[in-house]
């Protein structure tokens, strides 16, 4: 049914535009190579059409889907429409529906989808196979959004709202690639999305820091607040040979993403020190689910003094945030590995942990609330906070006497087999 609507004139207009592009379809897609990765592609022809999806074209991209699940390939879809065919009418409106299915029965299979977002990715096409892959990748300079240029009002005609770096901005695109870095980049997220070791966890990483114990609580409070203190990203450059990340939004107070170790892929959450917002809860969470769901094991590093307190964060939904993170490492099907590498502050900072296997180093600390705020609610003068502090037992060997902590990590990494 290649015109439903008998529309004046789209015959022709196929026609010529199977001419000059020497295609059937807005699309193409084939069984290829991309580095050592065997893949399925689904490539966009903008010259077609303008890329647009018909009912052809959603037939197509199912095609290419059902091959993917059959043998169990990645799937790179490289973009560049402008939506649906309106001279189809609602025949191709409806073929989103079409694929969304055929990506939600790929998730089934636990098989991972890339999209490169070109100029321009707008419309249904960008809120289906666009948005909801696992991975978004965006040209710099590309209009990428919901709402095409023709169609939006006229006064945000070239707003920078509808570019590919707002969506980075947002978080709603996880890295900008520019056109000729495109298969280069591919070859590397797809080497740290595939590979899986399902069942094996990931290494504990060694610690970076003092090695010696702290005298008090109130002393491993102030070494872990310590400016100088390794944080976040020396582990992660220290553990990783090479990783890439998952966007979230602006300042969350997290970096997720996933490296390799020793040609091993690995999942990490990682906080940065600073109080973990809602927008960056929720990216560990995606990131938690999605390793799941492709069998990667996942390392988190903790360091935060806790969640986020402000109205801001209320009205973004804290606890909510906070709630599908605790959801998300309870019901994985991966193991996760926890390394607090600073201050662990209450549900902020517990939220993050693995269930079965968490390590402090020597120079963090771990605790149910802050001495201060503990001061405050007690209605205790600030010179007793030290003493708070040192009853609050947040140093690791009171943690490891408690038994509530695994370990303390050491000069050296511990490789865990199961």
């Amino acid at each position: 049914m290649t015109d439903p609507l008998g529309w004046d004139g789209y015959a022709a207009s196929l026609a010529r535009a199977r001419e000059r592009t020497g295609a059937e379809e807005s699309l193409v897609w084939e069984r290829t190579k991309i580095g050592g990765h065997e893949v399925v592609v689904i490539r966009f022809e903008f010259g077609f059409l303008g890329g647009s999806v018909g009912t052809g074209t959603g037939a197509l991209i199912e095609r290419a889907l059902d091959e993917a699940r059959s043998h169990r390939l990645p799937v790179v879809s490289l973009l560049s429409t402008g939506g649906t065919r309106m001279q189809e009418g609602v025949p191709a409106l409806r073929q989103l529906q079409r694929i969304a299915r055929g990506l939600a029965l790929l998730r089934e299979e636990r098989l991972p989808h890339i999209t490169v977002a070109r100029h321009p990715t707008t419309g249904g096409v960008w809120a289906s196979l666009g948005a909801d892959a696992d991975v978004v990748l965006a040209v710099p300079g590309a209009q990428v959004g919901f709402a095409g240029r023709r169609v939006r009002p006229e006064r945000y005609a070239d707003d920078p709202a509808y570019t590919a770096e707002n969506q980075y901005a947002a978080g709603y695109v996880d890295e900008l690639v520019a056109e000729d870095a495109i298969a280069d980049r591919l070859e590397v997220w797809l080497g740290l999305l595939t590979g899986a070791s399902r069942n094996r966890p990931a290494d504990l990483p060694r610690a970076l820091g003092a090695l010696d114990s702290a005298a008090d609580g109130w002393q491993a409070v102030q070494r872990a607040r310590s400016a100088d203190r390794p944080r976040a990203d020396a582990y992660l450059d220290d553990y990783f040979d090479t990783r890439v990340t998952l966007r979230g939004g602006a300042d969350d107070g997290i970096l997720c993403g996933f490296g390799s170790r020793g040609g091993r892929p690995i999942a990490f959450a990682a906080q940065n020190g600073t109080a973990t917002t809602p927008g960056g809860f929720r990216t560990a969470t995606r990131l938690i689910r999605l390793a799941g769901r492709l069998g990667l094991p996942v390392l988190t590093l903790v360091d935060t003094p806790g969640a986020a307190a402000d109205p801001a964060a209320e009205t973004a939904g804290a606890g909510n945030a906070i709630a599908e993170l605790f959801g998300a490492i309870a019901a994985a099907e991966v193991p996760v590995t926890t390394l607090v590498i600073g201050e662990g502050g209450s549900g902020g900072a517990l939220a993050l942990c693995s269930a079965d296997r968490i390590w402090l180093t020597p120079d963090a600390c771990f605790s149910v609330i802050a001495p201060e705020l503990a001061a405050g609610i007690l209605k205790r003068d600030p010179e007793e906070i030290p003493a708070l502090a040192d009853a609050l037992k947040p140093r690791p060997e009171d943690l490891l006497a408690l038994g509530v902590i695994d370990g303390i990590a050491g000069p050296e990494p511990v490789t865990f087999l199961r």
